[in-house]
């Protein structure tokens, strides 16, 4: 993706879908409106994946919670996509076993009962079937489970990805069908004709220039940022969104040192924890916490980590502790609220929801990451609709991802993450084989290398520091100290690549070590 001959491409004819916002839900728009063959351009005013879903448990599932709700359909929903993701993405999903501990005689039989009936409503496209484990098998597949009073287990299995990869890899997808994606492009005004959006108004982040691209239909997909998009169309327009904090904690291996993941079903407040290896780290979360107004960069909670430490220890032999925190990060969900509720934020749903302004926006709203395709399909029905398209038919369910490759390549190791890069990743190691320079460690904490910084300016329209390090890379995520150790040595490579200067590199690493200081624990705390 290179952004400027993508920018170049603005001028011209009018486009039949623009997109606001380049996170789970924008992407999916762009690939499914680029596959139809509309011409689609997709705006997104800070970098794809910025905000929650860069921020996600990771996982890929049909949401074993809310069959205690009885919503079955939502699960169904989620296990059919769950599916398709697996198949067009094989190089970015993977299968995960969960195991259930069981401590007392009628827990095994009871979550077994349910995850068989999880099973059947995935059908066909189930990964595995799950099955019961007596004592010695918990403790052999998840070696720091709690053993005193362990009875046994239920094992089952939902997909696991990485978050920030998916957004890139669906961008990448969007270009490769003729969509104009951009990031640092914010959208400032929705401009009408006769009472209908047939124009916006953008600014380009990184040079100040303001471009006007008309569209036949503009569709709102900013999260939970939904609302002031809406506003812009309509100053008046009533709120939906009710943002609830999610956060996470990432441990060094020891404290997962198997392959699979320990799912608990009850915490203090009612939810599920998922202590899940990712990355060769263990990732132990999460929180629901409602939060008055939604951030671009929200702060994990004193009480939130608290949560997550104290429910966690309850499960395992080894106990984690602030000190043994890689780093912490926080993100929120984008709840769709219509007009006051007094419910908790973990006993609501995560179904998405379409709405058709009187001017023609199209707002998608709500919804996860693990149906996005699905989000996405509901979304263009509407925005065909509203801008009076030729009606053509949803191709995504059998469209295979950019960078698709065979799950069972010998070459690529399902925990390399190299393998995230998919058919890419051999011209990702001919920039090695050009400069070896560029095959040295970050860091030596980390797994990353001078390449994928190379590979991330050249082809994945990264233009900060912080783009790397959060997203096209996981540094931040895994450890927040290294990755602020790390942070002179990738802006020197990207000051090459980009043509920056010093002043330039010096800007980035202190603007990255204010950011990633807060996905610290002790400077998070300190902060407070």
């Amino acid at each position: 993706m290179n952004r400027e001959r993508l920018k170049s491409d603005l001028a011209g004819d009018v486009f039949d879908v623009v997109v606001v916002g380049g996170g789970a839900s924008g992407l999916g728009v762009a690939v499914d409106a680029a596959s139809r063959g509309y011409r689609t351009a997709l705006f997104e005013s800070h970098d794809f994946a910025k905000a929650t879903s860069s921020r996600s448990t990771k996982l890929v599932h049909g949401g074993v919670r809310y069959l205690e709700q009885m919503n079955f359909s939502l699960v169904m929903e989620a296990l059919r996509e769950r599916g398709l993701l697996y198949a067009n993405a094989p190089h970015i999903v993977t299968d995960l076993a969960f195991i259930v501990p069981s401590y007392k005689w009628w827990e095994g039989p009871f979550y077994g009962v349910g995850l068989k009936l999880y099973d059947a409503l995935a059908g066909k496209l189930n990964l595995e079937k799950s099955r019961h484990l007596g004592r010695e098998a918990t403790i052999e597949a998840i070696p720091n489970v709690q053993q005193e009073g362990l009875d046994g287990g239920t094992m089952y299995h939902d997909g696991q990805f990485d978050d920030a990869r998916l957004a890139v890899t669906l961008a990448r997808t969007a270009v490769d069908h003729g969509a104009v994606v951009l990031n640092r492009m914010r959208v400032m005004e929705l401009l009408k004709e006769d009472g209908h959006i047939d124009r916006v108004r953008v600014r380009d982040e990184e040079s100040g220039e303001m471009h006007e691209v008309r569209a036949s239909v503009v569709v709102n997909a900013t999260g939970i940022f939904s609302d002031e998009v809406r506003r812009l169309d309509d100053p008046d327009a009533v709120g939906m969104i009710e943002p609830a904090q999610g956060v996470h904690l990432v441990l060094d291996r020891s404290f997962g040192p198997g392959d699979n993941a320990i799912m608990v079903p009850h915490t203090d407040d009612g939810r599920v924890l998922f202590v899940i290896p990712w990355h060769d780290r263990v990732l132990v979360g999460t929180t629901d916490t409602p939060m008055k107004t939604a951030e671009l960069e929200p702060r994990a909670l004193d009480e939130e980590v608290e949560f997550i430490l104290r429910n966690a220890a309850r499960y395992m032999a080894k106990d984690p502790t602030p000190d043994d925190v890689l780093g912490v990060f926080a993100g929120q969900r984008p709840l769709v609220h219509r007009g006051g509720t007094d419910a908790s934020s973990k006993s609501i749903s995560r179904s998405h929801e379409v709405v058709v302004s009187g001017s023609g926006l199209v707002s998608i709203m709500g919804g996860k990451w693990t149906t996005f395709r699905k989000m996405a399909e509901d979304t263009m029905e509407h925005a065909i609709e509203v801008g009076m398209l030729e009606p053509r038919p949803c191709v995504t369910e059998g469209l295979h991802l950019h960078g698709w490759m065979d799950r069972e390549d010998p070459d690529m190791p399902v925990d390399d993450v190299r393998r995230f890069y998919g058919s890419d990743a051999a011209a990702l190691e001919a920039l090695v084989a050009e400069n070896p320079e560029l095959g040295k460690p970050l860091h030596e904490h980390l797994p990353y290398r001078g390449a994928e910084v190379v590979w991330a300016v050249r082809h994945e329209m990264a233009l900060s520091v912080e783009d790397v390090l959060a997203r096209r890379t996981r540094s931040l995520l895994l450890d927040a100290r290294a990755s602020i150790e790390s942070a002179p040595s990738v802006a020197s490579i990207m000051a090459g690549e980009l043509g920056r200067d010093a002043a330039w590199e010096r800007d980035e690493v202190e603007s990255y070590r204010a950011l990633a200081s807060g996905y610290v624990l002790g400077d998070m705390q300190s902060q407070a």
